[in-house]
């Protein structure tokens, strides 16, 4: 259930309860077999760089620290496999992690994330918090597309819009955006016409100069001019924007993500871990975070601590989320697993 002193705004944690929870902690690390793990008063997060980053330290890592005394230390990049591989090995490079909404399914399918409560009522999704959202945006070079560019089938129709393409290499995302680009509504997009997309992305593959694989890539090949039209997350859209390039976007047809904070199985850090999870959760730190780094709060509560200032560069404002979808993981209509081999396969052919 949610704790009211965190729904409040306030962002101080119970102190005795972490104390408690330091003094299972310290119990436990007696008990357990020597594996190489973190100090209990340090917490290692496997975390993105850029301006999630800095908009984490800001507003997450630097005031847990400063109320729990727990060091944050960040291990990047983002690694299924390395949150995989740890808990096999019992070799942990992190203790928290963030996730989407297709890799907490396969977490969860493969056992490697620790069952979770909701510090707020609905924030709970195949035990990962919800934390906040983002989008994947169409966003084009103003120097070379000169015509505006209204949807994703403008995006496939390279001879009213000539100019080299990029996409995320990351099937999730790219194939229900294939399916708006063959005509399909918003609404009736889940669950996904699995062939149907791959037949509508072998159709843009010759265009597709880069299949990015991290944020900062994406920004600099849009801001660089390597590219003139790209499926690009709307925070690094707006990095591009804020150092000048002659770059312009559209929230028509975008494509929300939530994001989701999970603890890995087993780590030494657990409650450590947990607390965390609940402090960047809560309304204030959260709404301090998604302000800065310009995403969407997904705890309601916060939305008390965001300035009207911050709404248009938010996904889930009220001007731009009903022009975007969500989404649908429970519904999505194959095994995510499966279709990522696949998704894989075909790039290789």
């Amino acid at each position: 259930m949610t704790d009211p002193k965190f729904n409040s705004g306030l962002i101080l944690p119970n102190r005795r309860r972490f104390l408690q929870g330091s003094a299972a902690l310290a119990a436990g690390a007696l008990a357990m077999p020597y594996v190489a793990r973190a100090d209990d008063k340090v917490l290692y997060i496997n975390s993105w760089g850029g301006p999630w980053l800095e908009a984490a330290k800001a507003n997450l890592f630097d005031p847990f620290t400063a109320e729990t005394g727990i060091e944050i230390r960040t291990v990047s990049p983002v690694s299924f496999a390395k949150l995989a591989a740890q808990v096999k090995t019992g070799v942990y490079e992190f203790d928290v992690t963030t996730l989407g909404g297709g890799d907490i399914v396969r977490a969860n399918e493969a056992g490697i994330i620790e069952d979770l409560e909701a510090p707020y009522e609905g924030g709970l999704f195949q035990n990962g918090v919800a934390s906040h959202a983002f989008a994947t945006v169409m966003a084009w070079r103003t120097d070379t597309i000169k015509e505006t560019p209204k949807s994703w089938a403008d995006f496939w129709d390279v001879e009213r819009f000539p100019g080299g393409r990029s996409l995320q290499r990351y099937a999730a995302r790219v194939l229900p955006i294939a399916l708006l680009a063959d005509g399909v509504a918003m609404e009736d997009l889940y669950p996904l016409d699995i062939e149907r997309a791959f037949a509508k992305l072998d159709e843009i593959k010759d265009h597709i100069r880069v299949w990015w694989t991290a944020g900062a890539q994406s920004t600099q090949i849009l801001r660089d001019g390597e590219i003139d039209m790209i499926g690009i997350w709307h925070g690094r859209y707006f990095e591009a924007e804020d150092a000048g390039a002659p770059v312009a976007m559209t929230w028509n047809q975008a494509e929300i993500d939530r994001a989701y904070w999970v603890v890995a199985k087993d780590t030494p850090n657990m409650e450590a871990a947990k607390l965390f999870v609940e402090f960047a959760t809560s309304a204030k730190p959260l709404a301090g975070f998604a302000s800065q780094a310009k995403y969407g709060a997904l705890n309601p509560a916060a939305n008390e601590f965001i300035p009207e200032s911050a709404q248009p560069r938010m996904p889930t404002s009220p001007a731009n989320y009903p022009l975007a979808f969500e989404q649908d993981m429970s519904n999505w209509g194959g095994d995510p697993h499966e279709v990522s081999a696949r998704f894989d396969e075909w790039l290789a052919s």
